[in-house]
Parts: structure tokens; C-alpha cells; sequence
């Protein structure tokens, strides 16, 4: 705890702004529009290994969690404060870092994939900053957002070389997806089943158990639109300057009211139960990695229509 009394030692209304702004570049929100621009309009195969490298680091990062059971570092401290604009976002148990972990996802990827040093030290930056941001704004102690450092390092290299060649050689990736799967349902399997202490934290349990549920339909959803777009629609990602920013601005809007929009109904279809986010993001993935792709062709032609 020395290092986070240190951070609320130098705390200032300016730096929590700042920080707070830096913290989010391992949100959800940061990821996924990260991912999405990615697989639609630069490199399809970078696409898949984002989301890849994201979506082991929340299994393992949620199975982490439930496991050991690590309270935030307030919890264990009364007398340490945290900076209020980043309560709502810390949800769970503290150890690992999730925000650490699913920055590994948005940055680490794509510094692993680049070739361009400057954007790689900018993005390994960007890293390590979240990082401090997380114990600065008192949110994770350095033990948390250490492993989630070891653990994202780990899969941004091991899972880089399935990617690699993509294009000759899918097996690999068909037979990580299917772990994927089966990770996730055990996980799931496992929340729901283990014999958890009585003095559980409720909302940690179902923050996991949900979380447990969403990776498992976006496993089988990430599946589904690997093989049909290696196999059938082979969508195209180039496109007029003009047509990309629209592609991506309607594409993402519609993705993000989608995602929004599906949260209650679903919730009173299945009567409540976390099942429910599982399945909107599993129509999410569908949505972002088939229906709007089908679009792109148009959009790749965009400049030759009007010259016509």
C-alpha cells in the first residue's frame, strides 16, 4: 500500500482528470472500437488477433478473480481514499487488473503487429501509463496490475504466430477458438457450481458470472464469423478515404446503439439472468463481423460509382 498512499500523496484535480482519461484506453469501450476499426477497415488478421489476445485475457483475467478473491485496495484500507470518478468502473475483485489486462488487447496488439518503432514505443507507452493510472487513481495495488502486466506480455507473444499465417493455415485458430469455448463454459460452469465461501461478495459473483457468460457467446461468435468469412463472404477492408470514415462512423454507431438497445429486452426474455448479456454480445460480434461487413463491397466502390 506505500506506493498507492504515495499516488494520493500527489494527487491533484488535474491529474485526476488525466488520469481518469488514460485509465480508459483499457475500457471496454476503447477495445472494442479499437478492434471493430481494425477488422473493418486496415487488417482483418490483426482483427482477429486483437480480439483474441482480448478475449483469453478476460477468461483468465475472471477465473483470477473468483479464485483468490482479492478485495480493492479501500476495502482492505478504510483510511486509503480513491479518486471518485473511477469507483463505477471498479467493479469485481481487485487482483488481477482488468484495465490492465484489456489494455494488452487495444495497444499490445497492435504494438506487436506494427513495424513502425515509433508507433510501437508509442503504444507500449500508452501501456504502461494505464497501468500507473490504475494505482494512481486507487483502484489496484501494484501485485494486481503486475500480473495482469506478466499475463498480457505473455499473449500478445504466444498467440501472435497462430496469426502469422492465417490465410494457409486456419486449423490452429478453428482449435483455439473451440478452447475458447470450452474455457469459457467451464468458467461458467464453474461459477456457478463451486462451493464459494458464505462471506462471497454478491456483486463480484455475478460481475464475474456475467463476464463469464459474455465470453462465451463472443467466442462462439468470434467462431462463426471466422469461418464464414474465410470461407464465403471474404469482405474487402480497403476503400476510399471518404467511404472508411462513413463505414465506420454509421458501422460503430449502429454497433454501440445495438449493444445498448438489446440490454433490457433480453434481460426480460430470459427473466433476469446474466445469460442475457452473454447472448447480447454474442449478436453484437454477429452483427460487427457479418451484417454490417456485408456493406463493404459498396463501400469499396464508392469512388467508382461517382466517377462513373
Amino acid at each position: 500500500m506505500d506506493l498507492l498512499y504515495f499516488f494520493e500523496s500527489i494527487r491533484t484535480p488535474f491529474l485526476n482528470v488525466v488520469m481518469q482519461l488514460i485509465t480508459e484506453l483499457g475500457g471496454e469501450t476503447v477495445f472494442l472500437a479499437a478492434a471493430i476499426i481494425l477488422f473493418w477497415c486496415v487488417d482483418k488478421k490483426e482483427g482477429y488477433y486483437m480480439m483474441t489476445v482480448g478475449f483469453a485475457g478476460i477468461i483468465v483475467n475472471q477465473f483470477l478473480k473468483l479464485w483468490f478473491r482479492i478485495p480493492r485496495p479501500w476495502v482492505k484500507d478504510p483510511g486509503f481514499t480513491i479518486v471518485e470518478s473511477a469507483r463505477a468502473a471498479a467493479t469485481g475483485y481487485s487482483f488481477p487488473s482488468g484495465h490492465t489486462q484489456n489494455v494488452f488487447a487495444a495497444l499490445g496488439a497492435p504494438a506487436r503487429y506494427t513495424k513502425r518503432n515509433w508507433l510501437r514505443a508509442l503504444l507500449v507507452l500508452g501501456i504502461c501509463l494505464t497501468a500507473v493510472s490504475r494505482m494512481y487513481l486507487g483502484v489496484h495495488t501494484p501485485l494486481d496490475v503486475g500480473v495482469s502486466f506478466i499475463l498480457g506480455v505473455v499473449l500478445v507473444l504466444v498467440l501472435y504466430p497462430l496469426f502469422e499465417h492465417m490465410e494457409d493455415r486456419p486449423d490452429p485458430l478453428y482449435i483455439l477458438y473451440a478452447v475458447f469455448i470450452l474455457g469459457a463454459a467451464l468458467f461458467v460452469t464453474f461459477v456457478r457450481t463451486y462451493p464459494f465461501p458464505a462471506d462471497l461478495d454478491l456483486a463480484n459473483y455475478e460481475e464475474g458470472l456475467k463476464n463469464g457468460w459474455m465470453m462465451l457467446f463472443c467466442s462462439l461468435g468470434l467462431l462463426v464469423v471466422f469461418h464464414l468469412d474465410r470461407t464465403r463472404l471474404q469482405w474487402p477492408t480497403k476503400a476510399p478515404l471518404p467511404a472508411q470514415i462513413v463505414k465506420v462512423a454509421v458501422g460503430l454507431g449502429l454497433t454501440l446503439a445495438l449493444k445498448s438497445v438489446l440490454k433490457a429486452p433480453l434481460l426480460a426474455l430470459f427473466g433476469g439472468s446474466l445469460m442475457a448479456h452473454g447472448v447480447r454480445y454474442g449478436i453484437v460480434i454477429l452483427f460487427a463481423g457479418i451484417l454490417w461487413p456485408m456493406t463493404f463491397r459498396w463501400f469499396a466502390g464508392w469512388g467508382k460509382e461517382k466517377a462513373e
